[in-house]
């Protein structure tokens, strides 16, 4: 049976973000901004309409909404966006942010990125205090890659992952299995991410977004059907290794390095979540398959006091679900967030 939590222990100051079913809090994901550079097919439109300017969060106001929940137990901050690196002066946001890493009220601060932005940024996120970055990369086929991005370009992806290794920083390649699309390159991206001393993970396409349903079960391949095409080739040991992510890793034989698995459909993960969503204008989303949501950014403007903000802050962790709906079975998408875009929470 899932214990709720008290209600005198949600209340203490010094008390950890826990939910309704008993799961502790520790990891936000931020998106910084809703705009991209791409237009990834399973993530948005071509023709997205971004959120006006005087809607989003300022720089100076993300930087007061994570500290306060870096202040509430918070210990792993990922930042995302759409493209987190195409906003203006974002690397002071990232400065801030290293100041709990400095102070120990932070374990790791982390990004996800399309790599187009990252060969002039590496160094100065390496001088913040990030140590790895993971790269989203669903092809290496450069006309492939123009197809699923829509406007991107694969030489410049690359240029990235190799300068943010050459500051130092570990990369993680993320890649969307999509049936009939890159379902053939599962071996050659494999031996490459060894040849580069990569780690790789794949994950399932979600339903989120407006897409035709037919389009959205096309596009879907089941990661119990990639890890054995995996096997045929490859040896695979299960791996303990976490990184206070979704992921689960077995080790490649053959490569010396890691493959993760993040199945939001075949094999949920929803028990032991530990995350929650912050969207780039104060929307905090409780689960990336519900609705449920709170505004902070209103009793943060409304208010000075640190105590208002920590408040809407446990309120709205009280609201966090079991678990989310997707279901792809029975040739119907189920649990679809139509209303919303893998860009508006950051994945």
């Amino acid at each position: 049976m899932d214990a709720p939590v008290s209600r005198s222990d949600a209340a203490r100051s010094d008390a950890p973000l826990i939910d309704p079913f008993a799961r502790t809090i520790d990891y936000l994901r931020v998106s910084v901004t809703d705009r991209c550079d791409f237009r990834c097919v399973y993530c948005m439109s071509e023709h997205m309409t971004f959120l006006p300017k005087r809607d989003l969060l300022t720089l100076e106001e993300l930087d007061r909404l994570c500290s306060a929940f870096v202040g509430l137990g918070v210990r792993k901050l990922r930042i995302t966006g759409g493209e987190p690196l195409v906003r203006r002066n974002i690397m002071w946001f990232f400065d801030r942010m290293g100041r709990h890493l400095d102070s120990g009220a932070l374990e790791e601060l982390t990004l996800t990125t399309n790599g187009s932005q990252l060969a002039r940024h590496a160094q100065a996120l390496a001088d913040a205090g990030v140590r790895r970055v993971n790269v989203s990369l669903d092809t290496l086929d450069a006309e492939k890659f123009a197809r699923v991005t829509r406007w991107g370009r694969l030489d410049a992806v690359l240029r990235g992952i190799e300068a943010a290794k050459k500051a130092g920083l570990a990369v993680k390649i993320n890649a969307v299995a999509i049936k009939d699309f890159n379902d053939g390159e599962i071996h050659d991206m494999i031996a490459w991410a060894g040849d580069e001393d990569l780690d790789l993970t794949f994950i399932e396409v979600m339903p989120m977004g407006e897409m035709e349903e037919q389009e959205r079960l096309g596009q879907y391949w089941p990661l119990t059907q990639v890890r054995r095409t995996i096997a045929e080739r490859w040896t695979l040991t299960e791996s303990a290794h976490r990184t206070g992510g979704p992921a689960r890793y077995v080790e490649v034989a053959e490569t010396g390095r890691r493959l993760g698995f993040i199945t939001p459909l075949t094999h949920n993960f929803c028990e032991s979540c530990n995350r929650v969503r912050l969207t780039c204008t104060g929307t905090l989303y409780l689960c990336l398959g519900q609705d449920h949501a709170a505004d902070l950014r209103a009793p943060m403007r409304a208010s000075d006091d640190p105590a208002v903000l920590e408040r809407a802050i446990r309120a709205a962790i009280a609201l966090k679900p079991k678990g989310h709906d997707f279901d792809y079975s029975r040739q119907k998408v189920d649990g679809q967030v139509k209303a919303r875009h893998m860009s508006v929470t950051g994945g």
